[in-house]
């Protein structure tokens, strides 16, 4: 899952994208929302966490903006105006949920995680043959043994999951599990399906990684002859 944090004050953007990273997010950080803006029009995101308070255009405005330009990207507010009128008003402006400073670290992920199961097709156990991906947990098994994956690897196999019979580009895959800091030109995508596929795939397993040449990947199982 990639986010796009908007926030001015750089120690707290530091302390929000470090946690939220160590919880396999990736994490673009801006700074202001005429930044937020461009970011928007060139990655693909699947929430935006945003203040309020900032130099410039203020966050509603923001959130107005990419509202009125179809975006339909869950936003969460996160900010230190806690009035009532400014929570209506934030709601009224297109966000999906509003958090106020200072908060606990454990409820902004719980905030997360609700935003990411409003979609119908969210699921929190993921599954294809005997491999199971539970999102809660961050735990991963096959045929009822863990698999353990780096952080890294487990936010690919997520997203392959979450597209499961789909056949992905790399390009997709960059943009949703990678940040911005991400150099598109490496084969690093390869390198961890590669990965990726000696830990989920045992030898005496049914390979389920498959590479669709040209364009990218799929994760099915397959009938075997």
């Amino acid at each position: 899952m990639r986010i796009l944090l908007v926030e001015d004050e750089k120690k707290i953007a530091g302390f929000i994208a470090k946690g939220l990273k160590e919880e396999q997010y990736a994490v673009d950080v801006a700074s202001n929302a005429s930044e937020a803006l461009f970011n928007l029009s060139v990655y693909e995101y699947d929430l935006i966490i945003t203040d309020i308070m900032m130099p410039g255009m203020d966050g509603f405005e923001f959130i107005r903006k990419f509202r009125e330009a179809g975006k339909k990207i869950p936003v969460l507010i996160l900010t230190a105006k806690d009035s009532v009128d400014d929570k209506i008003f934030g709601l009224d402006s297109g966000a999906d949920d509003y958090l106020t400073k200072p908060f606990a670290f454990a409820e902004l992920l719980a905030r997360i995680r609700a935003l990411q199961r409003r979609p119908s097709t969210f699921v929190e156990k993921l599954e294809v043959a005997d491999l199971v991906l539970d999102a809660v947990s961050h735990t991963v098994s096959r045929n009822g043994k863990k698999i353990e994956l780096t952080p890294k690897e487990y936010s690919l196999l997520e997203f392959m999951l979450r597209n499961k019979g789909r056949v992905v580009t790399r390009t997709t895959i960059i943009e949703h599990v990678w940040d911005m800091q991400f150099d598109s030109d490496t084969n690093l995508v390869d390198v961890f399906i590669s990965y990726l596929r000696k830990k989920i795939e045992p030898r005496s397993s049914t390979p389920l990684l498959h590479s669709v040449r040209g364009v990218g990947y799929i994760l099915e199982e397959r009938d075997s002859f």
